[in-house]
């Protein structure tokens, strides 16, 4: 674990956590942050429907673990600001006794998580690592300190792959981990797609800020990497199409962004 105090929070450099957390209607955000995002959603206005619907489908996904999957551990990585209806929280709503890990490395994430990010039961455990996805050793490494690596671990890449450095580097991070945890574990993720040039267009000019920058895939990349595991029905698919809840069955359209969930053999 790296010094308490953590790195100094930068104001003047904008963040995709923060940005993100602004699209969503948060307040845990700056000046900086707020006009890139503005500027964003001029390039490509999909993109706080994006933001919104990936966290829909988080808790589609995890509700569906909890629930009828069976899962009582979780492995957030890269989780962002805490927001509304976090991992945790759904988890622990429907298994009281879940156990959440939540990684990430960014100092303003980190203050928030050691709020926020706390049980919401008795029976549960909510912790948090100080790690950089690119060390994905060092996340297994920590987070066995708190789930057991015998029984399954349901991993989380919820809109964090595009960081990565390089596709190869993708693969490897998601391999590494999910090569750590037993059969029976699943692996959940999603990430925006080349379909949309605004999005392509949005991710370059975001790179131009002096943000760390986001590689967009194609479809099939981000596919590819569910290779040799079990797919939940309905598959891979846009993220508002995984099954989606009645009430939002008229307010869906396609968006750019897809994943699923699939279990481990």
């Amino acid at each position: 674990m790296s010094n308490p105090q953590g790195p100094a929070i930068r104001t003047d450099i904008p963040h995709s956590a923060r940005i993100w957390n602004y699209w969503m209607g948060g307040k845990d955000n700056y000046e900086v942050d707020r006009v890139i995002g503005e500027s964003s959603l001029k390039i490509d206005p999909d993109i706080a429907t994006m933001a919104v619907q990936s966290r829909q489908f988080l808790v589609r996904a995890v509700r569906y673990l909890a629930s009828e999957a069976g899962s009582r551990q979780f492995l957030d990585i890269g989780t962002g600001l805490p927001t509304m209806q976090n991992t945790h929280e759904v988890a622990q709503g429907v298994a009281p006794d879940s156990k959440i890990v939540y990684v990430d490395n960014d100092p303003l994430v980190l203050t928030h998580a050691r709020a926020l990010l706390t049980n919401t039961t008795d029976e549960g455990v909510t912790n948090y690592i100080d790690s950089d996805f690119h060390n994905p050793e060092q996340i297994i490494s920590d987070a066995r300190n708190v789930l057991n690596f015998t029984q399954p671990i349901t991993v989380m890449f919820m809109g964090v792959l595009g960081h990565a450095r390089t596709y190869d580097d993708m693969l490897r991070i998601v391999r590494t981990v999910m090569d750590a945890v037993p059969s029976g574990s699943h692996l959940v993720l999603w990430d925006g797609t080349t379909d949309s040039q605004a999005y392509v267009t949005l991710c370059e000019e975001y790179a131009k800020t002096g943000g760390v920058p986001y590689y967009p895939r194609t479809q099939d990349e981000i596919h590819a990497v569910f290779d040799g595991f079990e797919f939940v029905d309905p598959g891979f698919v846009p993220i508002t199409e995984w099954r989606p809840e009645p009430t939002q069955v008229g307010v869906r359209r396609p968006i750019s962004a897809y994943g699923g969930v699939a279990r481990k053999p």
